[in-house]
């Protein structure tokens, strides 16, 4: 058993997935609808990512989010806010975080972790 594709809610599927796309690398695993549309990486190895069209509220703190690992946190931060995300206020901040939370183009959140960060 493994994690095959995480799956988000989408107001407007094409915007989340051109930004989804741009940011992980991933492409569509066959033309999309326009309601509904499976990202997976390039490679073919890796989590895929499904977007859906939901208008369900975002939770302002989600029980369940991505997080996105690497080495050069801050580089991919500034990226993907050129991508459309933008950066999160969050409360609950360590002194020295090792993450960072952004909302993506449907201000669904979600993390940026430096794998570097001891």
């Amino acid at each position: 058993m493994r994690i095959g594709t995480v799956a988000m809610g989408a107001s407007d599927v094409r915007r989340a997935a051109a930004c989804w796309e741009a940011a992980l690398g991933h492409v569509e695993r066959e033309p999309w609808q326009d309601d509904w549309v499976v990202l997976v990486p390039a490679d073919g190895h890796g989590v895929g990512l499904s977007l859906g069209r939901s208008d369900t509220p975002v939770q302002e703190v989600p029980r369940v989010h991505l997080d996105l690992c690497t080495e050069e946190r801050d580089t991919q931060v500034d990226r993907l806010v050129a991508l459309g995300a933008a950066r999160v206020d969050r409360e609950l901040y360590p002194d020295d975080p090792d993450s960072v939370v952004l909302a993506d183009t449907e201000d669904n959140r979600f993390c940026v972790i430096d794998t570097t960060h001891g």
